[in-house]
């Protein structure tokens, strides 16, 4: 087992003994994912694994609050939000503006990018610096996108 998985277990007790129930479907939330992901790789899941799967599910509730939010349903975006915030906290320290700008010159030396044709190039060897740390795909490519222009 997993120490990311055993974690998330012993939080869903916790949650239950609250009664905190907004916490506690984050917490089977991510324990489905954890399982899921961990029947996918059978004998080969690692935390890195688990965290990947943690990564999707962050990706997917900011994208749900924000097209609640364009939708006008400001309710079901703090609820979102609130999942995004539990499930942030079993994630590793967010990438800061530096570790991004930094990563994007170091690739674009890398790959000797010239225009904003070398996107493509571009991106890849920067996601690849940022790997382990959480970081916002549109945000690497927006500051590729900067660098270039």
């Amino acid at each position: 087992m997993s120490e990311l998985f055993d974690r998330v277990e012993s939080e869903i007790r916790d949650a239950m003994k609250a009664r905190d129930a907004a916490r506690l479907s984050a917490l089977r939330m991510m324990k489905t994912a954890l399982a899921n992901k961990r029947i996918e790789n059978r004998e080969g899941f690692t935390e890195a694994d688990g965290i990947k799967a943690l990564q999707t599910l962050a990706k997917q509730r900011r994208e749900s609050a924000d097209a609640f939010r364009a939708a006008g349903r400001e309710d079901s975006a703090v609820k979102e939000e609130a999942e995004l915030a539990v499930i942030e906290e079993y994630l590793p320290a967010s990438a800061s503006e530096a570790d991004i700008a930094a990563a994007v010159d170091e690739a674009i030396a890398e790959t000797g990018a010239t225009s904003a044709r070398d996107i493509g190039k571009v991106m890849p060897a920067a996601m690849k610096r940022l790997a382990g740390r959480t970081v916002d795909g549109k945000a690497v490519n927006a500051a590729v996108r900067a660098r270039l222009a």
